[in-house]
C-alpha cells in the first residue's frame, strides 16, 4: 500500500466505532512531525453507525460485498441491452441479496457488540441498492472507508464526496480482517506498555460510547413512537369498522323484519288479486248470459 494516509485510513475505519476517535487523535500525535500527514489522519471523520456496519461487513465477508458488486454490474448490463427478462430477474435477485446481506451485516455488528435499529439496517441496505445501482457508489462501498450511508436512483446523480472518508477511497480496496477462530493451543502473550494517556484515552473511550449509544437509544425511541401511534391509529380505526358493522348488522336485522312484513302482505294481496280476478270472470260469464237471453228476445 504506498499511501499512508489510506494505509492508517484502513487501520482506523476497521476499529470499532466507540475506538476510531481517540484512536484518530493518537495516530495524528505519533505523526505530529508530518504536519501535513498528521493533519490528513486529524480530519478523517468518523462513521455514522449505519456506514460503520457497512464498512465492518467490507472487512468481515468481502465473498458476499463482492457477489452484491457482481449482481450489481450484471444489472447495469442488463439495463444498458435493454434486456427486460433477465432484467427483471436481476432486480428480483438483487432485493433478495441485498436483505439477506443486510442481515449478515447485522449479524457482525453484534458480533462486536454493536445492536442496529431498523433505520439503521434500512441505511446498510439503500448503501447495498446503492452499490448496485452507481458503479462509484460500488467502488465507495469496497473501499471500506464510508463515513455516511448511501442513497441511489441509478441516475448517476449519487455525490460521493462527503460519503468517504478519502477522494483517493474510490478504487481502494479494504484489507479482509476477518474474525480468526481461536486456538486452543495458544498462549497468551503479555506484553505491558505504560501509557501516560492511558486514563484520559478510557475516558474519551467512554464518552463516544455514552454518545453512540445514545444516539442508538434516540432511534430506538423513534421507532417505537412511530410503532405505538400506528397501534394507536389502528384501534381507532378498528373501532370505527366495529361501529360502522354493528350499524349494518343492526340494518339487516331491521331489513330481514321488514321482508317478513312484507311478504305477509304479499300473499294477503296475491289472495285478494286471485279473489278478485274470480269475481271478474263470474261477472263477464254474467254478462254474457244476460246478452244471450236479451238477442234471444
Amino acid at each position: 500500500m504506498a499511501d499512508p494516509l489510506l494505509e492508517i485510513a484502513d487501520d482506523l475505519y476497521s476499529l470499532p466505532l466507540a475506538d476510531f476517535t481517540p484512536a484518530r487523535d493518537a495516530l495524528a500525535k505519533e505523526h505530529k512531525a508530518d504536519k501535513a500527514l498528521s493533519a490528513s489522519i486529524k480530519g478523517l471523520k468518523k462513521s455514522s453507525l449505519a456506514a460503520w456496519v457497512v464498512n465492518l461487513l467490507v472487512r468481515r465477508d468481502p465473498d458476499q460485498v463482492d457477489q452484491v458488486l457482481a449482481v450489481g454490474e450484471a444489472l447495469r448490463e442488463a439495463q444498458d441491452a435493454l434486456d427486460a427478462a433477465q432484467l427483471r430477474e436481476l432486480t428480483k435477485q438483487r432485493r433478495q441479496l441485498t436483505a439477506s446481506v443486510t442481515t449478515a451485516a447485522r449479524r457482525h455488528a453484534r458480533a462486536e457488540g454493536v445492536k442496529t435499529t431498523e433505520s439503521v439496517a434500512d441505511q446498510v441496505e439503500a448503501t447495498l441498492t446503492a452499490a448496485m445501482l452507481e458503479p462509484d457508489a460500488a467502488k465507495a462501498v469496497r473501499s471500506g472507508l464510508l463515513v455516511t450511508a448511501l442513497t441511489a436512483t441509478g441516475l448517476g446523480d449519487l455525490d460521493l464526496s462527503a460519503a468517504v472518508a478519502l477522494p483517493e477511497a474510490l478504487g481502494f480496496s479494504a484489507t479482509a480482517r476477518p474474525i480468526a477462530a481461536p486456538d486452543p493451543d495458544a498462549r497468551p502473550q503479555l506484553r505491558v506498555v505504560p501509557d501516560p494517556d492511558a486514563d484520559k484515552k478510557l475516558r474519551a473511550a467512554a464518552e463516544e460510547r455514552v454518545a453512540d449509544a445514545k444516539v442508538v437509544l434516540g432511534e430506538t425511541e423513534k421507532e417505537q413512537r412511530a410503532a405505538r401511534r400506528k397501534v394507536e391509529k389502528l384501534q381507532a380505526r378498528t373501532l370505527q369498522v366495529q361501529s360502522e358493522l354493528d350499524e349494518l348488522r343492526s340494518r339487516v336485522v331491521d331489513l330481514e323484519n321488514t321482508l317478513e312484513e312484507i311478504d305477509d302482505d304479499l300473499g294477503e294481496a296475491e289472495a285478494a288479486q286471485a279473489e278478485a280476478e274470480e269475481a271478474v270472470d263470474e261477472a263477464r260469464a254474467e254478462v254474457d248470459a244476460a246478452k244471450e237471453a236479451r238477442d234471444s228476445l
